[in-house]
């Protein structure tokens, strides 16, 4: 569960579970005391009517006890008609223990039930409530025994019962009852919590969705739609508006001082590296200033090319760094390419190796950008490869793209490095930028990264640390179909 719609689904599924849990226990709790004060009302009413059969019987007849054929005492034959007509369980019981007489339904019952009520009905002649268990198939039952004297010295008590499953719902009942229904319930109250809450939040996804579509920097003019209603969502609406407003210019201040400081700062270096270049070229320099102007005109070449970088960046950033496209000979790019690596390679003691196309392969594409996005893939992979190693670049057509991979058997970079290599200014160990072992100012794979992206393609590394690294680049051929030129 994560996302807010499934648990807000699943936190109300609960809810409603444990809420239906606590009904059905209230409802049994108050059902059975209801129950039980109906059943308690019906026993009594059924014993006070025996009593008064009893009592009339004894004054009509002064007799209401007589011998069966056994010698036991037992109601006389028109008294125990006349107590058949009272339904459930009715014994009479006399002084000591006698058993005088069991109407027609206690008289049906197992024997081991018939014998568990006859007890309860002999050892409670003080009177009272009581509740037994019968077992099955009848189960517990409800009694009142009620003490009588106006029958006679014969009769002492006489027992009403009646079983409480008609009455009570019992535990199993109940627990039946609800696993049929609870789980039905359940699962509606999440299908109707999951649609509800999908539904609330539905504008809070719209506005995820164009947030992450605002986030990459380049679309901070967009705004959300604000919602018509005036409730949580359209004040976060509001207040997410109101930031992009401050981002995109404060993002927009950035970039034209950026831009504008680079700018300015091209002809002030173009200067300096002129009046450096004539100094050296000057008869009367000696030996120790000329190697001073050499080291000044290596940094001031270096700051021109970061002078160059930043201002392309921030050109790309506005929108301004448009692409000049046209149809152009990759084979002949690549062979131009292998010229400069073989020289480059030499340089640095690396063998590099250009896998140029034996024919002609048509692209459409900005000749000077995808030169540089290979070149400084090329210039990378060289300067973080030891002497000796290997460099090497090729090509492939795959469903109308180019695939082009730059590797090398360098020192590699470090699994948490790879995630941050095409941000600006970023560069794994610093400090060998400073001493001059591999120069640079980490601006490089970011404008690689620009210069696929803005083609319509895309650049992904690989690398294991002291495996080396392999750059690929994918761009779209920008043709109908890939065919050689004329």
């Amino acid at each position: 569960m994560h996302t807010i719609r499934a648990r807000l689904a699943v936190g109300y599924a609960i809810a409603l579970g444990a809420t239906l849990f606590v009904f059905a226990g209230i409802i049994y709790i108050a059902q059975g005391s209801q129950a039980f004060a109906e059943l308690d009302s019906r026993v009594r009413v059924e014993s006070d009517l025996i009593a008064a059969i009893l009592g009339e019987s004894f004054r009509a007849r002064e007799r209401v006890v007589v011998a069966d054929p056994l010698g036991r005492p037992v109601l006389t034959p028109d008294v125990a008609s006349l107590l058949e007509g009272v339904p459930g369980y009715v014994i009479v019981v006399g002084p000591e223990r006698a058993l005088l007489h069991l109407s027609a339904e206690a008289r049906s019952l197992p024997f081991g039930s018939a014998r568990a009520l006859i007890d309860v009905a002999e050892d409670s002649v003080a009177g009272g409530f009581g509740l037994v268990d019968l077992a099955a198939p009848v189960g517990q039952v409800r009694y009142f025994v009620r003490p009588i004297s106006e029958a006679g010295p014969n009769v002492a008590a006489v027992v009403s019962a009646a079983p409480t499953s008609g009455f009570v719902v019992s535990p199993p009942r109940l627990l039946t009852a609800m696993l049929w229904t609870v789980p039905f319930i359940l699962v509606m109250s999440l299908v109707i919590g999951y649609l509800l809450v999908g539904r609330t939040l539905k504008p809070v996804d719209l506005i995820v969705d164009e947030v992450e579509a605002i986030s990459d920097g380049r679309s901070l003019h967009r705004r959300l739609a604000e919602p018509t209603s005036y409730d949580e969502l359209a004040r976060l609406t509001v207040t997410l508006n109101a930031m992009l407003s401050r981002l995109e210019k404060s993002f927009g201040t950035l970039r034209r001082f950026t831009a504008d400081a680079s700018h300015e700062l091209k002809t002030p270096l173009t200067v300096l590296r002129s009046g450096i270049e004539r100094s050296l070229t000057h008869p009367t320099t000696s030996p120790e200033v000329m190697e001073t102007l050499e080291e000044t005109l290596l940094e001031v070449n270096r700051m021109t090319e970061l002078v160059d970088s930043l201002l392309t960046l921030a050109r790309a950033d506005e929108g301004r760094a448009p692409l000049h496209l046209d149809d152009l000979d990759l084979s002949e790019m690549l062979a131009e390419l292998a010229e400069t690596a073989s020289i480059l390679g030499e340089q640095a003691s690396v063998d590099v190796t250009v896998e140029v196309p034996p024919e002609p392969v048509r692209m459409h594409a900005d000749r000077g950008r995808l030169r540089q996005l290979l070149q400084n893939l090329l210039s990378n992979a060289i300067k973080y490869t030891s002497a000796g190693g290997e460099v090497w670049i090729g090509s492939a057509l795959d469903d109308g793209n180019v695939v082009f991979t730059v590797g090398d058997s360098g020192m590699g970079i470090a699994p948490g490095d790879l995630e941050h290599i095409f941000d600006r200014f970023w560069r794994a160990d610093p400090a060998r930028s400073r001493t001059g072992l591999r120069p640079g100012a980490g601006l490089g794979l970011a404008i690689c990264k620009w210069t696929a992206e803005a083609h319509g393609g895309s650049i992904e590394v690989q690398s294991k640390p002291g495996r080396g690294t392999t750059f690929t680049v994918s761009l779209p051929l920008g043709l109908d179909q890939e065919r050689p030129l004329p």
